[in-house]
């Protein structure tokens, strides 16, 4: 595994103390630098580049504009399942919490599938909690059979899987996977994962090796920013997509940036705010810009955790892809059920706002990704 093992042989407690020594002229040279490195990247996300957000953004407005035209890719969350085995004590689905556990139907799933190509969505994210008996690779073949002709783009976020099943997935249609790491900490990561397949580090760091492997047009990843250091996890996210790129340069790379959210049934995301360990939204707005300056093909995604206004001003500054009108509990867009929401959104604007926001920067909303040539048999 060429990209878990480069990944596993960095040193946190090194990385940690190089992005806080950084000073206005580290910050300097890398604005200055034409192809950065990960020290160079590190430079633009410590508290010295602060006052260079300005110069940040400018550069991050070009790179995207040069590389990804004046677009602006929407796609919407579909929730299948909020069934989990895993104990992760950050997220609403967590096996502990008493809620009403759903899993939607086939034509269930076909009610949410028209309700949202209604709204006008082509790209879709299907998502699960993770329970590999009851949603694993048999619900997955049959969801996948039953709407990949009713989507331009199909991406999935579940659990980590083999690589022969992602090969089998993609025969069915896939095109995108994201899984995050949440954390790039061993530590932190026994911490928040303390029950179930999911507290297996290493599976889940080698999920991207697998993708690669197994030719999925595009990787998603990401770390959860809050639960360990969140400049020490930007910067391992960063050197990840680097190693991506140069390992597995047929599959596209997509970097998201999701913030610790409250939800009912755990503490962690509150603990976080007091502790001072999650970053604000210039922090966040900072984070995107180095993201685009570092890796200017990298597509960077934002999603509906963020407050409308912070997404209308950062969507110019490196995004690449949006979320809008997101449900995040089964079932929400046709028929909402009392079924627990994984996290609490923030931009709750009906998707035409959304196209309003990003035609008023300048922008143009993009409904379906370029789509693959596939040979039919029948």
């Amino acid at each position: 595994m060429k990209v878990a093992n480069a990944l596993l042989q960095q040193d946190l407690s090194h990385l940690s103390l190089s992005i806080n020594s950084k000073n206005a002229h580290d910050v300097e040279h890398a604005l200055k630098s034409t192809a950065l490195t990960l020290d160079d990247f590190m430079a633009l996300i410590s508290p010295a580049a602060k006052p260079y957000l300005e110069d940040m953004a400018q550069r991050a407005f070009a790179l995207t504009r040069h590389r990804f035209g004046n677009t602006m890719q929407l796609f919407v969350p579909l929730y299948l399942s909020n069934l989990c085995a895993n104990e992760c004590t950050y997220c609403g689905f967590t096996m502990s919490n008493k809620i009403k556990r759903t899993t939607l139907s086939t034509p269930q799933v076909l009610s949410e599938i028209a309700a949202i190509n209604a709204m006008g969505f082509s790209q879709v994210l299907l998502v699960t909690g993770e329970h590999e008996s009851k949603v694993g690779m048999a619900y997955f073949e049959k969801t996948l059979a039953a709407i990949r002709d009713k989507v331009s783009y199909l991406m999935m976020e579940v659990q980590p899987l083999k690589q022969n099943e992602y090969v089998k997935l993609k025969t069915l249609g896939l095109d995108a996977v994201l899984v995050y790491q949440e954390t790039y900490c061993p530590k932190h990561y026994a911490n928040f994962h303390t029950r179930g397949k999911k507290q297996d580090f290493l599976w889940r760091l080698e999920a991207s090796d697998r993708l690669g492997q197994a030719g999925i047009d595009k990787i998603g990843i990401g770390a959860l920013l809050g639960l360990g250091d969140w400049r020490v996890d930007s910067a391992m996210t960063a050197l990840h997509g680097k190693l991506l790129q140069q390992h597995y340069w047929k599959s596209r790379v997509s970097i998201a940036f999701p913030r610790l959210r409250s939800c009912e049934g755990n503490t962690t995301g509150g603990n976080a705010l007091m502790n001072n360990k999650l970053p604000n939204e210039r922090d966040l707005l900072q984070l995107i810009c180095a993201h685009r300056i570092f890796n200017p093909y990298a597509e960077l995604s934002l999603s509906t955790r963020e407050s409308s206004a912070f997404r209308d001003g950062a969507m110019p500054l490196g995004v690449t892809s949006m979320s809008a009108a997101s449900q995040t509990q089964p079932g929400g867009y046709s028929e909402p059920t009392q079924a627990l929401n994984q996290f609490d959104i923030d931009d709750n604007r009906p998707v035409e706002a959304v196209v309003r926001a990003i035609q008023a920067q300048g922008l143009e909303p993009v409904w379906k990704d370029w789509m693959p040539f596939r040979l039919s048999l029948t």
